[in-house]
This record gives C-alpha cells, sequence and structure tokens, in this order.
C-alpha cells in the first residue's frame, strides 16, 4: 500500500472523490454517537447495580468497630473504607484520608489550599508573583483546567515511552523555585495509556526540588484497570520509593472508584506523608463534618477487599477489551503504512491517543462531528486547549456499543483520510 506523500495530485484528487462520496453516505444516516469523554458504558455501570442491594433498612450501618455510619464523625473516613482504598493505592491506611465522590475535587481542593493557606506552612501561592506547574503532554484536560483557573503558569513537557522526560523535569524543578507542582497520570496514561518505568519513578522520587513546597500530583486513576490478565504493566510505588530517597513529603497520591462503581457516585481517597495528611485535615475540620461514610460503607460491602475490586475489574476489562481492538484493528487495516498517522495501543486505561499529520487534529474532530461523531476537542490534551502541532487527538471508545464503535471508527478513519489529502493537496 502506497503511502498519501508518494500520490500524485491526480492520484490523491481521485482518493478524495471517492472517499467523499463514502462520507456523504454516512452523513445521510444522520448519526449521533458520543465518543468525546471516557464514560463507562451502561453495561459496565449495570456491574455495580448489586451495590444498591447491600444497604437497606434492615442492615447494620455500624462499621466494624461499632461506630455509626449515619452520624457525624470519623473525619478521615470509616476504617474499612481507609484499608480499602490503602489497599488500592498500595500504600498503608494510616498514610489515607477517604473523601467524596470525586478524585478531582480532591485535586482541586488541594490546589485550592495551597493557594490560600500554602503547603505545611510555606507561603499561601495566592502571596506570590509567581506560581508553576509542569504538564506532562499530551496530558489529561481536567487537570490543566484546575491549574488554569488557578491563574497557575503551566509548563509542557514532553512525554516520552517511559513517562515524562526527567532531564527536563530534573531541571526545571531543581532550578526554578516559582515551580510548585508536575501533574501524572503513571499508570494507563490519559489520554497515551502508557506506564512509567522503574527508572522514571525513581527519578520522581529522588528530586531536588527549589522549592520547599513542590509537589507531585500523582492522579492514580487507573492503577486497577487492565484491559488483558496476562500483559499488566505494574509500577513502583511512589510514596516508598519517595521515603527511600529522603523525600517523603514529595507526593500526593490520588485515587477513586469512579471508573470502578458508579462514575460520580464512588468514593476517592488522598494517600500522603504524616505531615501531608495533618496538613490535609486542617482545612477538613474546617470545611466538613465529614464526607459521605454510607456510602463509604455500601462500596466496603460491595467490594470487599483488594481481590473484591480486582476480580470486578476483570469484567470491565471483557466489556472494554474488544471495544479498544475493535477501533485499533480498525486503524490498522484502514491507516497503517498510509504515512498520515499513528497511535499507541495501550494495555489498560480508558483511551487511544492518535497523532494525525501537523495541522490537521482540529480539521480531523470537526469533520468527524458533521457526520454526527462526537470526540474530545483537539487541543484539549494540551494546556489552555492549545496543542502547538495541532496533531494529537484523544479516542474514549468506553461508551457506544460495539456496534456503534464500529461506525463512529469508520467515520474516523474516513475524516483522517480527506483531511489529510485536504493537507498534501494544499502543501
Amino acid at each position: 500500500m502506497k503511502s498519501y506523500q508518494e500520490l500524485s495530485q491526480e492520484e490523491l484528487l481521485d482518493l478524495k472523490a471517492d472517499l467523499e462520496s463514502k462520507f456523504e453516505k454516512i452523513k445521510r444516516q444522520e448519526l449521533h454517537l458520543d465518543m468525546s469523554r471516557g464514560k463507562p458504558a451502561k453495561c459496565q455501570r449495570d456491574l455495580s447495580n448489586g451495590m444498591m442491594d447491600v444497604l437497606n433498612s434492615t442492615v447494620n450501618m455500624r462499621t466494624d468497630a461499632g461506630l455509626d455510619c449515619r452520624n457525624y464523625g470519623l473525619l478521615e473516613g470509616i476504617p474499612e473504607a481507609l484499608k480499602l482504598m490503602g489497599d488500592m493505592a498500595e500504600v498503608d491506611a494510616k498514610n489515607v484520608i477517604v473523601y467524596g465522590n470525586s478524585s478531582l475535587n480532591v485535586m482541586f481542593d488541594t490546589i485550592s489550599r495551597a493557594m490560600t493557606n500554602g503547603v505545611c506552612g510555606s507561603t499561601p501561592w495566592s502571596k506570590l508573583d509567581k506560581v508553576k506547574f509542569l504538564c506532562p503532554v499530551p496530558g489529561y484536560d481536567r487537570h490543566f483546567s484546575i491549574t488554569e483557573y488557578f491563574g497557575i503558569e503551566m509548563i509542557n513537557v514532553p512525554l516520552l515511552p517511559t513517562g515524562p522526560d526527567m532531564d527536563i523535569v530534573e531541571k526545571l524543578v531543581a532550578t526554578d523555585d516559582t515551580i510548585k507542582g508536575i501533574w501524572c497520570v503513571p499508570k494507563y496514561q490519559n489520554p497515551t495509556g502508557i506506564s512509567f518505568s522503574d527508572e522514571t519513578v525513581r527519578r520522581f522520587a529522588n528530586l531536588k526540588p527549589a522549592a520547599f513546597d513542590f509537589r507531585i500530583y500523582w492522579d492514580n486513576a487507573y492503577s486497577v484497570h487492565h484491559l488483558y490478565e496476562d500483559a499488566q504493566d505494574v509500577i513502583l510505588e511512589i510514596i516508598d520509593e519517595c521515603k527511600k530517597a529522603g523525600n517523603p513529603d514529595l507526593v500526593y497520591k490520588f485515587s477513586s472508584t469512579s471508573k470502578i462503581t458508579f462514575p460520580g457516585s464512588g468514593i476517592a481517597s488522598l494517600a500522603a506523608s504524616k505531615a501531608n495528611i495533618e496538613d490535609a485535615k486542617k482545612q477538613m475540620f474546617v470545611q466538613t463534618i465529614g464526607h459521605d461514610k454510607v456510602n463509604q460503607l455500601r462500596h466496603v460491602k460491595f467490594l470487599k477487599d483488594l481481590n473484591g475490586i480486582k476480580e470486578h475489574m476483570k469484567k470491565h476489562a471483557d466489556i472494554l477489551r474488544p471495544k479498544f481492538e475493535t477501533v485499533l484493528n480498525i486503524l490498522e487495516n484502514e491507516l497503517d503504512g498510509l504515512g498520515i498517522a499513528s497511535w499507541l495501543r495501550p494495555k489498560g486505561g480508558y483511551f487511544i491517543s492518535f497523532d494525525a499529520l501537523d495541522g490537521c487534529a482540529k480539521a480531523i474532530v470537526d469533520k468527524a462531528g458533521e457526520a454526527g461523531v462526537i470526540m474530545t476537542c483537539a487541543g484539549a490534551t494540551y494546556p489552555y486547549g492549545k496543542d502547538p502541532c495541532d496533531s494529537n487527538i484523544r479516542i474514549a471508545p468506553s461508551f457506544p456499543t460495539p456496534k456503534e464503535l464500529a461506525v463512529a471508527a469508520e467515520v474516523f478513519v474516513l475524516s483522517v483520510k480527506l483531511v489529510s489529502i485536504d493537507k498534501l493537496l494544499n502543501k
């Protein structure tokens, strides 16, 4: 198969005419397909319906220690939930706080607290002339939205197959005390699906920041979200590595059950050193009497323990795996060898990272939208929504049905081909 760059202008025009005919035929179907975010499908949400049955008016609502989950108290979370989330995060329960439904909310609160009160006694960021954050790219748009909201300057750091470019991270962190943090999704990263290498994790743990209040914001969103039982990424545990390196306070580790049980109705947690946990609790004492302990109990009774989580996630994988493979197979069958795109094949997580020719991502997303396939906005995987190459597109296969997904992938491929041809014709 010839690459598009090898085709003559006449060949490209003939190919374009044929593809446009196919595209117009699909448009007439008036599709409405959503691939915009990594939302679990109905059949995935149904996996947790049993959680609605574990508590009722006849069930004892007390913890093992006899504390009533219907009343005030237990600011850090019930002991059983602390253990469950600690085991999932691979840390001791004493280093965990269990919050409400969203780890994103915990991250927002953590940044907000640093702005108003500082970090473990440091100057509040709002009183500083400049605050900066490192942002591995492509990355998670919601992370970037938080730092943008607080007016924090974001600096792009290239993402390598092993994780962020640590040569750049180490140099910037060591020489600029206005850099206060870095966003990380260390396992099955959003959107690339890569996992950080052991060397990368160790280099993070051994950072020597110029700023006392620098922290690694370690979003452990996909720690148990494998697609394959026989091919799973394993990464080093960052809090333990930080202790070994003599940097116990360097990291905040965030987790949640949002894509394990019910999205938006799960439980979230922060894992960190004793000093960081005590610092967070100072705000919590003022902010809340305590989070939803009944929901914490519901999760513990339904999931039971770490093994229960793993067994539950196998059911998610059985639903997600064929969807990912459908998209990946169509990409490979239709685009491989054409010289107009590249993509990564993840072993877990919720996304496929796709790179088009420079200057084509926005046009491809818009083109797919013309045919009724809604995708994440081009540029969303970069701070400020600005992809300097306009090339990266995040594909989210989870929400559509398998039948819808095959159609959506066909529309996407046609869009890639048509936009790429226009790019080459206009060189």
